[in-house]
């Protein structure tokens, strides 16, 4: 079976801590993607931000997104996977946390992100089929 490193997209741009949320929607938009790590200036990943996370933590509670700093949008301990971990890892992890994106991690340093897509272009049809369903169902 593959590892994370052979199936991720590597070179994955993070928005940094100290940035703004709207810093990070322009990103977004520029990048066409729906998330973005958030990393600190130590360039460890400190979390994740998503295009739903800007909508429901920041513009529905009427707060400004240009004065509003990404790392306030990063939750507990980001949800990870080792590099070498092989796809199996990367399903069962992905399924249990039910995500969809999972940051790719070598010591401290990000190296990419294994989305659902990445898994789908690499994989048998069964064992993203079970992912899907694990993901989307409750």
């Amino acid at each position: 079976m593959p590892t994370a490193r052979e199936i991720m997209t590597p070179n994955v741009e993070c928005v940094e801590t100290d940035e703004t949320v709207f810093d990070a929607a322009e990103k977004m938009a520029r990048l066409d993607v729906g998330s973005l790590p958030i990393c600190g200036p130590d360039n460890r990943l400190k979390g994740m931000v998503t295009d739903r996370d800007i909508v429901i933590k920041v513009l529905a509670k009427g707060k400004d997104p240009k004065s509003c700093l990404a790392g306030s949008l990063a939750q507990a301990e980001a949800v990870t996977i080792g590099a070498d971990d092989d796809a199996k890892e990367v399903l069962k992890t992905m399924a249990h946390h039910k995500v969809r994106r999972l940051p790719v991690i070598d010591g401290h340093s990000l190296v990419g992100i294994v989305a659902l897509a990445d898994v789908a272009r690499s994989l048998p049809d069964a064992p993203v089929g079970d992912l899907v369903d694990a993901i989307t169902t409750d």
